[in-house]
């Protein structure tokens, strides 16, 4: 059986584990810290949290421009980098989050922001583009 997506289903299962995984962050912390609502005034807490929203804000719309662009028949390789990066960006990011809060170096978070921006962003304007040259110009 072959799958329709299959870079959309891959970036969208690795994006849940990572969801999963800073899940189980945020309520570890939220035991050791007996923080049973909000963020409380513990930073790590604060830090875990927004690891966790960062990606469940950020991946639903990368998710949703695979799977546009996929179902266009897009160019699999160029789709495939563009998911790489976006992941790899979110990976960054986490990490760089955990690092800015343990040393104040914020260099790995940046990337991470500028990862996921440029792969949203392109897949936003190839999308553009195909709709421009597909749909209107036919």
């Amino acid at each position: 059986m072959m799958m329709t997506l299959p870079v959309t289903a891959l970036a969208a299962a690795i994006c849940a584990l990572m969801m999963i995984f800073l899940m189980f962050k945020v309520i570890g912390q939220r035991v050791a810290t007996e923080t049973s609502f909000g963020a409380g005034t513990d930073e790590k807490l604060q830090m875990v949290r927004g690891c966790h929203s960062n990606l469940v804000e950020n991946a639903p719309m990368a998710i949703l421009l695979l799977a546009l662009l996929e179902m266009t028949s897009a160019h699999h390789w160029t789709l495939t980098g563009l998911a790489a990066l976006f992941l790899i960006a979110r990976v960054l990011h986490i990490y760089g989050m955990y690092q800015h809060h343990g040393t104040g170096n914020v260099r790995l978070r940046q990337v991470g922001v500028i990862g996921t921006a440029l792969s949203i962003t392109a897949m936003a304007l190839w999308v553009i583009y195909l709709f421009v040259t597909v749909n209107l110009l036919d």
